[in-house]
């Protein structure tokens, strides 16, 4: 499981779409040791303070700043065709369930 946001975003989530397309770039060529991804994402980027509750933004984080719900779809989208492309590439060998009772 690889978390696109904190450390390996250097806790700046305008970068995790860069995270996130190397570990796509390495699932497409084929990796298996990845099983999946952590996004800090909401419908709106960015953070806000927990000030003035009556102009609060709906669906903006009031912790860690997240991507926007739109940069978080295009990257679930390439995601998908990261992983389909690896399947490709490494089809997954099937084993009896006796193979692994030995």
């Amino acid at each position: 499981m690889v978390d696109c946001s904190h450390a390996n975003s250097k806790k700046d989530h305008r970068r995790q779409p860069a995270v996130c397309r190397a570990v796509t770039e390495q699932i497409a060529d084929g990796s298996r040791n990845i099983i999946g991804v952590m996004l800090e994402s909401n419908l709106v980027a960015g953070a806000q303070k927990l000030t003035d509750r009556e102009h609060l933004v709906y669906g903006q984080s009031i912790t860690d700043p997240c991507m926007g719900w739109d940069e978080t779809l295009v990257l679930l989208r390439e995601l998908a065709a990261g992983v389909r492309s690896g399947r490709r590439r490494t089809p997954v060998e099937s084993a009896s369930v006796t193979q692994f009772c030995e």
